[in-house]
């Protein structure tokens, strides 16, 4: 097969920092870095492993994906905003870590709009309203009811997680109080849960799902606008009388700001071919992941649609986290 590295211009060569004189340099020139401000096993760090997989057979270049997990996803996503733009260093990382964590921040330490180059939107998890096997609700209704009556508290992982937005948006919605127990990550946090030492939390659902099967937690509802593949007999949030909220958690496969025209429609388009691999799409809909192919302009169209109307969650729950 022939290789699909990308062979410069000298003009193009030059904007990505390189010598003219080696205009017959292609990219990737070496081995290309993605970031995953998480931990390894989470569910975005399994997508970019499964898509670094295919970009390195396709791009004859080892594409290796380094976990930097700290602050939500802040951590690392600042890293790559301040690497050189010529596509050895990307990001893969939850769409929250550019629509959200900005705006629970009085100085956030980049600029979603302006230090990033989105290449696509890759990927949508599941995320699940899970409760103890013990608390006596079944339904979506009862739990609200259960909420408004008993204080609760409940589980996330970490402040500006899915799980964390996801409830603080429910609860706004439907209008019952909250107390918070962060986690570092949901490692822990599913196990505490099915041990029943914290009862209530949104979870990604494959993390979730093998205890909702050994009847440890009870799965109330999905999060997303459409039902889980694994799980088809739990209904939405919508669906459970909430029929304006939605709350999807996306990947997305970024770079630094300014990185080449050229670059990044090379990545998009390889990226997209890889998720149209049934193998890829199937090992992903195992982790309840599903593929997405949203391109470098829609997704940023999607970036700033979602963090516009973060910024008004944000203010009316009072979330900010300094």
């Amino acid at each position: 097969m022939m290789s699909r590295r990308l062979f410069l211009t000298g003009a193009a060569a030059a904007s990505l920092g390189m010598d003219t004189a080696n205009a017959g340099s292609s990219y990737p020139q070496r081995s290309v870095k993605i970031v995953v401000p998480f931990l390894p096993g989470a569910s975005v760090d399994l997508v970019a492993r499964a898509i670094a997989d295919k970009l390195s057979a396709t791009l004859k270049q080892p594409f290796i994906v380094e976990n930097r997990p700290g602050a939500a996803g802040n951590l690392g996503a600042e890293t790559v905003a301040r690497s050189a733009p010529d596509g050895h260093t990307l990001l893969a990382a939850l769409g929250t870590t550019f629509t959200v964590n900005p705006n629970l921040h009085k100085k956030p330490p980049f600029d979603p709009l302006a230090d990033f180059t989105y290449i696509s939107i890759v990927a949508k998890t599941m995320t699940m309203l899970v409760v103890h096997q013990s608390v006596p609700v079944n339904s979506v209704a009862e739990f609200v009811a259960y909420a408004k009556k008993e204080p609760i508290s409940y589980a996330h992982g970490g402040p500006g997680t899915p799980g964390h937005l996801c409830m603080e948006y429910f609860r706004l919605m439907a209008g019952f109080d909250a107390m918070q127990v962060p986690y570092r990550g949901n490692t822990q946090l599913g196990i505490d849960l099915a041990a029943g030492q914290i009862k209530f939390g949104f979870v990604g659902s494959a993390g979730v799902l093998p205890h909702v099967r050994a009847g440890r937690l009870k799965g109330l509802a999905v999060s997303t606008g459409t039902r889980s593949p694994l799980a088809p007999e739990l209904p939405t949030i919508a669906e459970s009388g909430y029929p304006d909220f939605e709350f999807e958690t996306y990947v997305v496969l970024a770079a630094p700001a300014r990185l080449p025209d050229l670059v990044t429609e090379l990545l998009e388009r390889e990226a997209q071919q890889a998720l149209a691999s049934p193998g890829l799409q199937e090992k992903l809909r195992a982790q309840d992941t599903l593929t997405e192919r949203i391109g470098s302009a829609d997704a940023k169209v999607r970036i700033k649609s979602d963090f516009e109307k973060w910024a008004k969650v944000v203010k009316a729950i009072g979330m900010r986290v300094d």
